[in-house]
């Protein structure tokens, strides 16, 4: 085991690939997310942060990388709820794409549930103990 360090501190952002940012903006935001950052950059793109109501970890919402277009896919993010049943019937009641019922797989493994944003990324609920 090494104990050198590389200086990295912390999670910053995760980038989700967004072909409509206006429509994802509106997605996070019905999600309980707020937009701290929406500034113009390389032309004609936008760089846009989303963040949950508590933590630091933020999501872009960036457009794709020039000449590819988006593609669903489970973005290997896991958001934390203390209510799990009240956080999957709010979600379903805004209208969000979400599993049909909460995952409980029994302990050790908490329970919970996915959701798909508008461009049809994954990302995961899970009840925080």
């Amino acid at each position: 085991m090494t104990t050198a360090t590389t200086g990295i501190e912390a999670i910053g952002l995760v980038i989700v690939p967004t072909a409509d940012q206006d429509r994802s903006i509106d997605f996070y935001e019905r999600i309980g997310f707020e937009k701290r950052a929406d500034t113009p950059f390389g032309g004609d793109s936008r760089w846009v942060e989303v963040y949950p109501p508590v933590g630091t970890t933020g999501i872009a919402l960036a457009p794709p990388r020039q000449g590819e277009g988006v593609k669903p896919k489970e973005i290997g993010v896991s958001l934390t709820t203390a209510d799990i049943d009240t956080t999957h019937s709010e979600l379903r009641s805004r209208g969000i794409d979400v599993d049909e019922q909460v995952s409980r797989m029994g302990d050790p493994v908490p329970p919970m549930f996915w959701f798909r944003d508008p461009e049809g990324h994954s990302l995961l609920v899970v009840e925080q103990r």
